[in-house]
């Protein structure tokens, strides 16, 4: 009675065999593809800024992989959540130091360290 139950066994053409990996392949480079446009670099913080509140005003400046600020450059690198920006040194003094910088509008950032503006 039970071998009346199972199914029988049927061979797959080549045509099933090739669908299931092409459907994996098309996820699996949908999956790369959506993490490829997530933002790594300084996205809206990207330009000159100018630091306000702070110990010293100054001016600095933010590219895709450095910071620059009272003429030193550092390498960084950036991470995004939400409205903050997490702006962490890869080189010079503040090396494995993170500075958090939160989303106030288009042209202003606040920091533990002042206010940014944006300078036209």
């Amino acid at each position: 009675m039970r071998y009346l139950m199972m199914k029988k066994p049927t061979l797959m053409t080549n045509k099933e065999s090739c669908v299931k990996p092409f459907y994996v392949f098309i996820l699996v480079s949908m999956m790369f593809g959506l993490s490829a446009c997530s933002p790594s670099g300084p996205g809206p913080l990207e330009g000159k800024w100018r630091l306000e509140g702070g110990l010293i005003p100054m001016t600095v400046i933010y590219t895709e992989t450095t910071e620059e600020s009272m003429g030193i450059i550092s390498n960084v690198s950036y991470r995004h959540d939400g409205n903050d920006i997490y702006v962490t040194y890869e080189s010079g003094i503040a090396e494995g130091h993170s500075v958090r910088f939160t989303r106030v509008n288009n042209s202003t950032f606040a920091s533990e360290f002042g206010t940014l503006r944006r300078v036209r």
